[in-house]
C-alpha cells in the first residue's frame, strides 16, 4: 500500500469512501452489513487506514455501519472523518446536536478527520455566519478539545467560493476534499481548484476520482486507445494513477459497492506508476469525449428534498443511456418503476436542484427522459422484440 505523510499521521493514499456500499435489494438506507463488514475487514488487511463516512450517506447509515465494523479494531489502527451536513440548510444551527450523535453511531470519542460538508455557492453565506449558526467556533472547539484531530473542508464550488470560505477560516483549515478525476479537471475547473489550494498550502483529498463510475465505461475505440498505452490496467486503474501524477494529494477516496471493486482498486495502490504526460493527455482527451452526459455522482443529496422521493439518480442514468442510443433499456427501466415514481411525475418544483453539487438541471431533465421514453412502445411490447 502505497502511504502519504500529513503531519503527524500516515495516511493510505488510498482510502474507502464509505457512500456506495453494498445493499439489500437495491434500497440505499439498507446497506448488507455483512457484505460491508467483509469490505472493511479485507482493507484494513491489505492495509488502507482511512475510512469516510458522512451524516447523509445511505440515509444515516453508512456511519452506524462504519462505525461498527471498525470498533472490532483498535482505535490507532485507522483513521476515520464524517462531516457536518451543511449542504442542507435545514441542518444550519444543529452542528452540537449532530457532531454528539455522529460520535454516538461511529462509537468513537474523536474523528481523525471532520469535515466541513460540501462548501459551495448555495451555502456560503451561511456557513460564513458564525455569528448566527456558531458552525465554525463549535467545531473549533472541539478539535481544542482533541474531540477532532484534523480540522478541513469539502467543495464543489467555484473557486470563488473557496476563496471566500479560506480568508474567513483558512487559519483552521487543514485540507480540502475536491472532486478531482480526467474529466473533472476541465469540465468542472478542477485544475483551477487544485493548483489553488496548493499555493494555498493545502494538501488536496480527492473524491470522485471514478466520476461516479464513469471512468469505468469506456468502450470501443475509447477502451481500445487506452489499452494501447497499458493493457495491464483496468479504466479504474488508468484514473488512478492519472491521479497518482499530482504531489499535493493526501488521500483518494472511492466507493465501492463490491469486493471485487475493492480488491481491484487496492492492487492499483501496491505501487506507484503514474501516467506519463503523453498518457495522460489520451486518457483527458478520452474523458472528455463524455461531456455530452449528465454529470450525475449519485451523492443522492437530491432524493430526500423530492416531495415525491423520486430516485432522481437512477432516472439521470436512465437518460445518460437514452441519449447516447435510443435504448430500449432506458423505457424499460421506466416501465419497471410504479407510475407516481417515473420521471413525468416531478412537479418541477426545483427542491432537487437547491441541493445538488453539480448543479443539475433536474426538472428540465426528468421532462427529457419522460418525452423520450413516450417515443418507445412500452416494455411488454419491445420484449417481443428483444
Amino acid at each position: 500500500m502505497i502511504y502519504t505523510d500529513f503531519q503527524d499521521e500516515k495516511l493510505s493514499l488510498f482510502g474507502m469512501g464509505c457512500m456506495r456500499l453494498p445493499l439489500i435489494d437495491g434500497v440505499d438506507s439498507n446497506i448488507d452489513k455483512a457484505a460491508a463488514t467483509a469490505m472493511i475487514d479485507y482493507a484494513m488487511e491489505q492495509g488502507v487506514n482511512y475510512y469516510d463516512v458522512a451524516w447523509g450517506y445511505h440515509g444515516g447509515n453508512s456511519e452506524l455501519v462504519v462505525g461498527e465494523a471498525l470498533s472490532r479494531y483498535s482505535r490507532e489502527s485507522f483513521k476515520l472523518a464524517t462531516k457536518f451536513p451543511g449542504y442542507d440548510l435545514g441542518n444550519m444551527g444543529k452542528v452540537a446536536e449532530i457532531f454528539e450523535e455522529q460520535l454516538r453511531k461511529c462509537q468513537v470519542e474523536y474523528f481523525d478527520f471532520y469535515l466541513i460538508h460540501n462548501v459551495c455557492e448555495m451555502n456560503i453565506d451561511a456557513y460564513l455566519d458564525d455569528a448566527k449558526y456558531g458552525t465554525l467556533s463549535y467545531l473549533i472547539e472541539q478539535k481544542r478539545a482533541g474531540r477532532i484531530r484534523h480540522l478541513g473542508f469539502s467543495a464543489h464550488g467555484n473557486v470563488d467560493t473557496i476563496r471566500r470560505f479560506l480568508e474567513a477560516y483558512g487559519e483552521h483549515m487543514e485540507f480540502c476534499q475536491l472532486q478531482v478525476n480526467p474529466l473533472d479537471w476541465t469540465l468542472q475547473h478542477a485544475q483551477e481548484k487544485y493548483d489553488y489550494l496548493t499555493q494555498a498550502g493545502l494538501p488536496v483529498w480527492v473524491m470522485e476520482p471514478l466520476r461516479g463510475g464513469m471512468m469505468c465505461n469506456f468502450e470501443g475505440e475509447n477502451r481500445q486507445k487506452l489499452q494501447q498505452l497499458r493493457p495491464e490496467e483496468t479504466n479504474a486503474g488508468m484514473a488512478f494513477r492519472w491521479l497518482q501524477r499530482l504531489d499535493n494529494l493526501g488521500v483518494i477516496l472511492s466507493g465501492m459497492s463490491t469486493m471485487d471493486m475493492l480488491t481491484q482498486n487496492i492492487a492499483t495502490f501496491q505501487e506507484h506508476k503514474p501516467l506519463t504526460d503523453e498518457e495522460a493527455n489520451i486518457l483527458e482527451e478520452v474523458a472528455n469525449s463524455l461531456v455530452d452526459s449528465i454529470p450525475c455522482t449519485r451523492c443522492r443529496y437530491c432524493v430526500p428534498k423530492c416531495p415525491l422521493e423520486l430516485d432522481i439518480p437512477n432516472l439521470l442514468a436512465l437518460l445518460n443511456d437514452g441519449r447516447a442510443v435510443m435504448r430500449y433499456t432506458t423505457r424499460m427501466g421506466i416501465d419497471a418503476l410504479p407510475e407516481e415514481k417515473r420521471p413525468g411525475a416531478c412537479i418541477g418544483c426545483g427542491s432537487c436542484m437547491a441541493m445538488c453539487p453539480q448543479n443539475i438541471q433536474i426538472p428540465d431533465l426528468l421532462a427529457e427522459l419522460q418525452a423520450k421514453a413516450d417515443k418507445l412502445m412500452p416494455w411488454p411490447e419491445l420484449r417481443k422484440y428483444d
